[in-house]
C-alpha cells in the first residue's frame, strides 16, 4: 500500500507540475517614454512698400487711399492658450522738407483691418470690419486679435485712407505704418 501511495503522491506531483507549467508567465516590463515639443515663436510679416491709389495732379483736399497687401501673424509657440494682438501705428507723411504744407498728419491718416483670414484652431478677429469703423493713426491702434489652441496664422489686408488737406503742396509723399504683435 505504501508503494501505492507513493506513486499516487508522485504522480500526483508531475500532474500538479503540469497544470501549473503552462500557466507560468514573466511579470511584465515597463519602459517610461518620453519627448520634448519644443515651441517656436511669434512673428508678424508686412509687405515692403505700397502705393495708396486715387493720386492727383489737382493741388487741394483729396481723399486718397488703398490696401497695404497682406499682413500675416505666424504663433509656432505651440500654447494652449495662443492668444496674440496685432497693432498698427502711423507717423505723418511728408515730401519735400517736410514743412507743415508738405506733411500729412497722423490724425490725418485712418486705418481699418477689414476681416482676418485663419488657420488653426481659433479665431482671429478684426476690429475694425468696415470702412465707417476706421481709426486714425494718431495713437497705436489694435487691428486684429487672435484667440487659438496651438499654432496658428491670421492674415488681413488693410486699408488706409489719407485725408490731404488743402493747404498743403504737390510732391510725392512718404511715411512708415509699423504692425507689430505681443
Amino acid at each position: 500500500m505504501r508503494k501505492h501511495i507513493a506513486a499516487l503522491i508522485v504522480a500526483g506531483t508531475a500532474v500538479a507540475g503540469m497544470i501549473v507549467a503552462p500557466n507560468a508567465q514573466a511579470a511584465p516590463g515597463d519602459t517610461v517614454t518620453s519627448f520634448e515639443l519644443e515651441g517656436g515663436s511669434l512673428s508678424i510679416s508686412v509687405p515692403g512698400s505700397a502705393e495708396l491709389t486715387g493720386t492727383t495732379t489737382a493741388v487741394g483736399a483729396v481723399t486718397l487711399g488703398g490696401q497695404l497687401g497682406a499682413v500675416t501673424v505666424t504663433d509656432n509657440r505651440g500654447l494652449l492658450v495662443a492668444a496674440w494682438t496685432a497693432s498698427v501705428d502711423g507717423g505723418s507723411f511728408t515730401t519735400g522738407g517736410g514743412s507743415p504744407a508738405e506733411t500729412v498728419t497722423d490724425d490725418k491718416i485712418s486705418y481699418w483691418s477689414g476681416a482676418a483670414s485663419k488657420t488653426g484652431n481659433g479665431a482671429a478677429t478684426g476690429q475694425q470690419l468696415l470702412s465707417a469703423a476706421a481709426v486714425t493713426l494718431a495713437a497705436q491702434r489694435s487691428a486684429v486679435i487672435g484667440a487659438f489652441v496651438g499654432n496658428n496664422t491670421g492674415t488681413w489686408n488693410p486699408t488706409l485712407i489719407v485725408n490731404v488737406p488743402a493747404g498743403n503742396v504737390a510732391g510725392e509723399y512718404s511715411g512708415t505704418i509699423t504692425h507689430s504683435v505681443a
